[in-house]
């Protein structure tokens, strides 16, 4: 996958030296268990190669969600510039957290955050838009807000997103639509969980103000 501007997001398969003996976050099956990501990294700082298991992994679910949050058009960049940054600055990753998808999931959200415009014009034309006409991404979106009481509600369920911060935004769709759980949504974004959790109380409290017939979203 490039970017935009040409630029080469899998220089991480040049060829290099063999990787040290000791791998944290090694699996306990031994040779033929499936590599953390933790592992993966780490391997990569002297066979770049390696990296490409994470970028295999975590692609996909990135570049749905860059999808729901900016529309097609942006998730291609989005994705590939999420792992071109994880590349460049995997020698900062935590190596005893097995999973990278809080990490990723954090990249990108800050890459998300230089089209907030981009984001919030989708969702006003979205909030617009009768439901019956949908758009490239309305069952993924549907899905992605399972907690709203009717499909019919998809248009005020935009409008509503589109009137959140960023901040408030970002953390909502990390927990809705990423699926993950405070302690990861606070490690993605660098915040307390005591922030996560007084935040999201007040983001729903703000869904349900503009939406009446609105449950539990991102529970």
């Amino acid at each position: 996958m490039s970017t935009a501007s040409g630029r080469d997001t899998h220089v991480w398969r040049q060829p290099s030296p063999p990787a040290p003996p000791f791998d944290p976050g090694a699996p306990p099956g031994g040779p033929g268990a499936e590599a953390s990501d933790a592992r993966l990294i780490h391997a990569s700082m002297t066979r770049p190669e390696e990296f490409s298991g994470v970028f295999d992994r975590h692609a996909d679910e990135i570049h749905a969600y860059a999808s729901r949050r900016l529309g097609p058009d942006h998730a291609d960049d989005v994705t590939a510039e999420t792992f071109l940054v994880a590349f460049r600055k995997r020698h900062r990753y935590d190596l005893a957290r097995d999973d990278a998808r809080p990490w990723l999931y954090g990249i990108a959200a800050n890459l998300i955050s230089g089209h907030r415009r981009s984001e919030v014009r989708r969702l006003r034309a979205l909030a617009r838009s009768p439901h019956e006409a949908g758009d490239r991404g309305s069952h993924e979106e549907e899905r992605g807000a399972e907690r709203a009481s009717a499909a019919a509600l998809r248009p005020a369920l935009a409008a509503a997103l589109a009137r959140l911060s960023a901040a408030e935004r970002d953390l909502l769709l990390l927990i809705a639509w990423a699926d993950l759980s405070y302690e990861e949504a606070a490690e993605a974004l660098g915040i307390p969980i005591g922030t996560v959790r007084s935040r999201l109380h007040r983001t729903r409290a703000r869904l349900r103000r503009h939406l009446p017939s609105f449950q539990e979203y991102a529970s």
